[in-house]
């Protein structure tokens, strides 16, 4: 087994990079965090790394991202949602910085789940695990 890096890229920052480049969401909020007066109507998305795996002989990092999307109403939702998957699943072969991504495998597609935080919030989930060399 070969020793892991000193360090990990944020991969968090990474997807946050990644989605706000998307021409189709230049109107959504796109955070590892919910803004601040977020009530979950807002057209947002949210990036979370749910875990994932480092592969040492590959020297592969393979982390799960939870895209939580939010918009107004469920049609505005789920379009973001699709938006924000379509952006992710076209970053693989792209190199940012020192690591380029070598495969995007959805997980768990956008799928419709109540916010019990947020009790009017509009919300898609989606699971998605990237491949990602580890320069």
């Amino acid at each position: 087994m070969t020793t892991p890096p000193s360090t990990f890229p944020d991969v968090e920052a990474l997807v946050v990079d990644i989605l706000q480049a998307a021409p189709a969401l230049s109107t959504t909020t796109v955070a590892v965090s919910a803004p601040s007066g977020f009530d979950g109507t807002q057209q947002a998305v949210l990036v979370n790394r749910r875990g994932g795996a480092w592969t040492g002989d590959l020297h592969v990092d393979m982390p799960l991202i939870e895209l939580e999307v939010y918009g107004p109403d469920k049609p505005t939702a789920h379009s973001t949602a699709n938006a924000a998957r379509q952006a992710l699943l076209a970053a693989l072969g792209n190199t940012y910085g020192a690591n380029t991504i070598t495969d995007v495998e959805e997980k768990d597609g956008p799928r419709w789940l109540p916010d019990y935080l947020y009790s009017a919030a509009q919300r898609y989930v989606s699971v998605t695990r990237l491949s990602l060399t580890v320069g």
